[in-house]
């Protein structure tokens, strides 16, 4: 078994709803991350469109507020601790916000934006100021859930990787790692949505866990505790696993990988019909909304190390 755990600048942010940090960069090789292990759990097709297809997806309002706001309490950190205030986090948002306006599909969002004859159409975007506006809430609710001031991150937006003795590869980015003096590993994500309900929470702690099972096997270290921060609600999740329950936990992920396997290699991912479709920017494509997937392609994923039993058909 191999493992790499290390610190990297970090790439494009975390955003809700859209690919997540550790789809941000190719792996080397086929992996599984906790967003797409979660993508595949939800819809095959939707996992292949991501993954294998790698479609594009538009941008959101909330999906780029989440990446600002991760971008600022990343930032905090390189702070002196008596210097993480409320004020100092509020004077990071311009600078976060300038490099995020730069990327491709964000200054569009704002093209619209909502003046003062649209105030009443709910569905008009909103201005730059009261979108800004919005996101600093969110971070001066994150001071009331923790005291950056008593916190030294071992890592933040940290690349955690491992490779199974029977080769899959696990792989993504942890918002904050802690360290205890007696070697005691917290594992902490930011949440920019509402704390799901007790029925939910199974979900919402699937990828942590993941973490949680990448850190036990590069470390030998079952992680203390499991903390998501929930800055809409000022409120917090967390958990404590044993190894037993992640011993059962990778062989569920071992699981999913097969799963995934046998459908790369048949070119066979079905759609799953959920209300998340409601959010879902590949309808037109999809069957259970009257569209036809693309052609499989095999070749793109040959290239990129899958095996497959399809032909590869060499296109003009």
């Amino acid at each position: 078994m191999t493992a790499i755990l290390r610190s990297e600048p970090a790439p494009e942010l975390p955003v809700e709803g859209s690919a997540a940090p550790d789809e941000a960069r190719a792996p080397r090789r086929p992996s599984l991350s906790p967003s797409r292990a979660a993508d595949f759990k939800t819809c095959p097709l939707l996992y292949r469109f991501r993954t294998i297809d790698r479609l594009p997806e538009r941008k959101s309002l909330a999906a780029v507020r989440g990446t600002l706001v991760h971008a600022v309490l990343e930032r905090l950190y390189d702070l002196p601790p008596a210097a993480r205030t409320v004020e100092a986090a509020q004077e990071l948002l311009a600078p976060a916000w300038a490099d995020l306006r730069e990327e491709q599909g964000v200054a569009e969002l704002f093209e619209t934006a909502q003046d003062d004859a649209a105030e009443s159409d709910a569905s008009a975007p909103e201005s730059v100021e009261a979108w800004l506006s919005s996101a600093g809430k969110l971070v001066e609710k994150y001071f009331t859930l923790e005291d950056p001031t008593r916190i030294q991150p071992h890592g933040r937006e940290e690349l955690v990787e491992v490779t199974l003795p029977d080769g899959l590869l696990l792989r993504g980015y942890v918002d904050r790692l802690d360290v205890a003096p007696n070697g005691a590993l917290r594992v902490v994500d930011y949440k920019t949505g509402g704390m799901p309900r007790e029925a939910f929470e199974a979900k919402a702690l699937f990828q942590m866990k993941f973490y949680a099972l990448v850190l036990w096997r590069t470390r030998g270290v079952v992680a203390a505790q499991l903390k998501l921060l929930y800055l809409k609600d000022g409120d917090a999740l967390t958990y404590a696993p044993d190894e037993a329950e992640l011993v059962r936990f990778e062989r569920t992920l071992q699981a999913i990988w097969a799963a995934i396997e046998r459908a790369v290699a048949t070119g066979d991912f079905r759609p799953n019909k959920t209300r998340l479709c409601d959010w879902c920017d590949h309808q037109a494509l999809c069957p259970s909304f009257g569209g036809t997937p693309p052609p499989f392609p095999a070749a793109a994923a040959a290239a990129a190390g899958w095996q497959t039993s399809l032909p590869v058909v060499e296109l003009d």
